[in-house]
């Protein structure tokens, strides 16, 4: 298998990893594209007022989540206090270069809904969001993804407290198109956890679906050397449905 592009994982802040900085300059050294999936807050963490100038330095594109473009919707979701921080984040990016035109710092952001429902389409989203974040803040970013929420875990918790789960699993099979099946994020990434164990895709990881090779209960990084993985059968559930709903979700945002 030839892996190009190295992700490290959404599941909390990949930044606080004691290992982070060497993994990210390893991976460049040997020419790989590296993406941190970035939640913002985290660049005002102690410990943490290098991270910003050290993802320049080392030409990482930044995806970074930010929910919604108003204050009251975002603190909401993530806690009071977040919306503004993360604007600190990002003006601490732009001045750096990242949104920036020829600058070739990479920065994107990333939208998913507050509840039970599929995210608009995101060529529309994206547009409002670039002049409203730009009129009021002074933002500036490359791209807006659209992320469908996984029923899993937190919001998947969240739904069966409220009586909702039935009704969004029943919306995202009805919301189901087979043409979206070609670019979810399980066909050309897989998704490594804090171990070195694999995954077909970081979702899995959360709900312990290891990826399964010729009957291998799990298998590790290393068992990668000299090993074809190109043609295994990907691990499905019921999840993946919101990864083919509506506009198709994946890493890189709508399909």
């Amino acid at each position: 298998m030839t892996v190009n592009r190295v992700r490290s994982s959404p599941c909390g802040a990949p930044e606080l990893n004691p290992h982070f900085n060497y993994l990210v300059t390893a991976a460049r050294r040997r020419g790989l594209a590296v993406i941190d999936r970035c939640n913002l807050t985290v660049l005002f963490e102690p410990g943490q007022q290098d991270t910003a100038q050290f993802l320049a330095d080392n030409r990482v594109k930044v995806v970074a989540s930010l929910p919604c473009y108003m204050k009251d919707n975002v603190d909401a979701q993530r806690g009071d206090g977040t919306f503004e921080t993360s604007l600190r984040a990002l003006h601490r990016l732009n001045e750096l270069g990242y949104g920036r035109a020829g600058s070739g710092l990479e920065l994107d952001l990333v939208y998913n809904p507050q509840g039970a429902t599929l995210p608009p389409p995101q060529d529309a989203l994206q547009t409002y969001y670039k002049k409203y974040l730009s009129a009021e803040y002074g933002v500036d970013f490359n791209q807006l993804l659209t992320i469908t929420n996984m029923p899993i875990k937190r919001f998947g918790s969240t739904l069966v407290s409220r009586g909702e789960f039935a009704a969004y699993m029943a919306l995202l099979r009805s919301s189901h198109h087979d043409s979206n099946t070609a670019g979810v994020m399980c066909r050309t990434l897989i998704s490594v956890d804090w171990q070195g164990y694999l995954y077909d895709c970081d979702f899995n990881q959360m709900l312990d679906l290891p990826l399964q090779v010729n009957h291998r209960p799990r298998l590790h990084i290393a068992d990668l050397i000299g090993m074809d993985i190109s043609n295994h059968a990907i691990r499905i559930a019921d999840h993946c449905y919101a990864c083919t709903a509506g506009q198709g979700s994946s890493c890189g945002g709508a399909l």
